[in-house]
């Protein structure tokens, strides 16, 4: 009898046993899954330095196709935590199951490597089943501008016009364009000078035509090309016209033709220069012939660029009308705490709060022009804004790709983009290296012993 209730408790106890092992298994098996299909992290540095950015999560998230993203190099330096690849791309990983991530060694696999053309390590490759691209680097930026290259087919080029005094694409200094060229490039764009004074005739090839802020006037047959080019040929432009300023050796015309143009598609381009006194402008260096830029409308330019500052060097105000076959929208516009002032020759440029008009003032439009094809503009009032010397000022390199992403109809891509890793190294000159070496290791030992010291002798 004592037998039998043994075994039936051993059994019973066995049956529990085994029934609460499956259980933890299972339980750690869904944990498992979760974990690998769900995986969750919270960023608290406060330049977001573990964060991927909102376009690489656009462009990851909505991926039609399997990607799979190749990185080539020693086992050891995988995930190295100096310069390792793996925390980067485990980011993009955890984003989407289309994308797919394989890590190589060449010298344990030297025949993959030499089958995919690997000449150094490091090396990252994304494909997408139909385009091949290879990162320059392991950064953000550098991968999600790959990834993207890797995705978009066709060739998409921004011709610049060139023959009037336009900011030139070569150009290194302060106000050059090389920048920006180089920006476009990395976002899979080509680009191209033109001159319109030799044939008046936008290429073909050109998928979006760049007027970088001409010095001088535009002839007829030049403005009766663009005109041409977006109304019949369904093309797209971007107007950057600066105010008709003649300071000193600083003369911009007031291409007056091109503004007639432009004033036919409801936009029109006022003769002034707009002054931002709101103050907050100093805080990041800029004068107050710099406008500061921190709200915006409704358009997909800029929706997502809310809580963003972009800054426009020497800009005018424009006005939004209505126009036939046309429909513009405004962009954004300046602070309350702006002025336009029309003395656009004095010496030194001064406000006169009595006689200038107080903002806020629209700085940018985007319009389409409703033919066959569809035709697409936007028109800034300062060509400043993507020079290199502020190109990279907060969103100003965000909201010029966005204009062009948006030109070329590739409005997927239309996001903030990914910036490089904030430098927040602590430097210390040597008082301050002898002041944090004499508090921490000889003041503060020596407080703890004299604090030891007086409970002692108090208690002795």
């Amino acid at each position: 009898m004592t037998s039998s209730i043994l075994k039936t408790r051993q059994t019973k106890y066995a049956a529990y046993l085994t029934v609460y092992i499956l259980v933890v298994l299972a339980v750690l098996g869904a944990m498992n899954f979760l974990a690998q299909r769900y995986n969750k992290s919270y960023d608290s540095t406060s330049n977001k330095r573990f964060s991927l950015s909102d376009q690489t999560e656009k462009v990851v998230k909505e991926l039609q196709r399997d990607v799979t993203l190749t990185y080539y190099d020693q086992t050891r330096n995988f995930s190295n935590p100096t310069g390792g690849a793996r925390d980067l791309l485990d980011r993009y990983d955890n984003l989407s199951t289309r994308l797919k991530i394989v890590y190589v060694d060449p010298d344990r696999k030297p025949a993959l490597a030499k089958e995919a053309g690997i000449t150094r390590l490091g090396t990252l490759i994304v494909d997408s089943g139909t385009k091949r691209e290879e990162a320059k680097s392991i950064t953000e930026e550098e991968v999600t501008s790959a990834l993207i290259r890797s995705l978009k087919e066709g060739d998409r080029t921004v011709c610049f016009v060139s023959g009037s005094g336009e900011h030139g694409t070569d150009d290194t200094e302060r106000t050059g364009y090389s920048a920006a060229k180089e920006e476009l490039e990395k976002n899979n764009y080509k680009t191209e000078v033109i001159s319109l004074l030799e044939k008046a005739e936008v290429p073909e090839t050109c998928t979006v035509l760049a007027v970088a802020g001409p010095r001088f006037d535009y002839p007829a047959p030049v403005v009766e090309a663009i005109k041409t080019y977006v109304e019949t040929k369904g093309g797209r432009a971007l107007l950057m016209v600066n105010p008709p300023l003649s300071l000193g050796r600083t003369q911009t015309s007031a291409n007056l033709e091109l503004s007639k143009l432009i004033a036919t598609w409801g936009v029109v381009l006022n003769s002034d220069l707009v002054l931002d006194t709101s103050g907050i402008g100093q805080i990041f260096g800029l004068s107050e012939v710099v406008p500061l830029v921190t709200e915006y409308d409704t358009h997909p330019i800029v929706k997502p660029m809310s809580e963003t500052a972009t800054a426009f060097p020497l800009a005018r105000s424009i006005e939004v009308g209505s126009a036939d076959k046309v429909t513009v929208e405004k962009l954004f516009s300046t602070t309350k705490n702006s002025f336009a002032t029309n003395n656009l020759s004095a010496a030194e440029i001064r406000m006169d709060p009595a006689r200038d008009k107080r903002g806020p003032f629209t700085l940018a439009a985007a319009g389409t022009y409703k033919g066959e094809p569809e035709g697409r503009f936007v028109v800034v009032g300062s060509s400043g804004f993507i020079a290199n010397n502020i190109l990279r000022f907060n969103g100003n390199r965000d909201l010029f790709l966005n204009i062009v992403n948006w030109l070329s109809s590739d409005e997927d891509l239309i996001s903030i983009r990914p910036k490089d890793p904030e430098d927040r190294r602590l430097t210390l000159n040597r008082s301050q290296m002898s002041t944090i070496f004499f508090g921490s290791v000889i003041g503060l030992p020596l407080m703890i012993l004299g604090s030891g010291l007086l409970v002692w002798w108090k208690r002795r």
